[in-house]
């Protein structure tokens, strides 16, 4: 996804979740501090507290607090808008590019699926951090794209599932690797998914 500076460490499939949810702790901690000392800021804007350093710090400790709340619910709303949309940062400025050409909506399988992609299909466990990412890293679930219905159904019975009438059909990523998307019929669900590779440069 990203490399972080402020935690020291790329994130990526196997620590996405926890990203998150260190955003979601990391903004609550800040409204706890704000809750504590908001009396105290309050005494020092009335002028009820004894002039004493110890004020100073409780000032400097409450702004310190809500600026880093700002900053902070600011990126956790836009990962969450990214888990929403089953992106990674570099997805969301640069478009995975398919057969058909760029489409920034290929990964996505509707918010309830790309949720569970990021957090697991067990709610018990999304606000603890333990590993419940959907997948292995290496292949991904894409949403259909448009195609030639015959070649889709051809994928389709390769894999040992059979196509319904009026269902979309699956796309081509650029090596041939067949991807899926929702199909509009709740009753059918029929995925494909796309092996993806990285090689090092040396």
């Amino acid at each position: 996804d990203h490399h972080c500076p402020w935690v020291n460490n790329c994130v990526g499939f196997s620590n996405y979740k926890f990203f998150v949810l260190f955003l979601a702790y990391a903004s609550l901690y800040c409204v706890v501090i704000c809750a504590t000392v908001v009396q105290y800021f309050i005494k020092f804007w009335t002028k009820e507290l004894p002039d004493t350093h110890a004020k100073f710090h409780i000032l400097f400790l409450f702004f310190v607090a809500a600026l880093f709340f700002i900053s902070i619910v600011s990126l956790f709303s836009y990962h969450l808008w990214l888990v929403g949309k089953n992106r990674t940062t570099i997805e969301a400025f640069r478009a995975p590019v398919f057969a058909n050409g760029p489409d920034k909506n290929g990964f996505s399988l509707g918010f309830k699926r790309n949720v569970v992609e990021v957090f697991g299909d067990q709610a018990k466990y999304w606000i603890f951090p333990v590993f419940s990412s959907q997948g292995d890293g290496h292949s991904f679930v894409t949403r259909l794209v448009h195609i030639d219905p015959e070649q889709a159904n051809s994928i389709l019975q390769q894999n040992g599932k059979i196509p319904v009438n009026g269902e979309t059909n699956p796309c081509v990523l650029v090596n041939s690797v067949p991807h899926t998307e929702d199909s509009s019929k709740d009753t059918a669900d029929v995925s494909q998914t796309v092996a993806v590779t990285m090689d090092s440069e040396p």
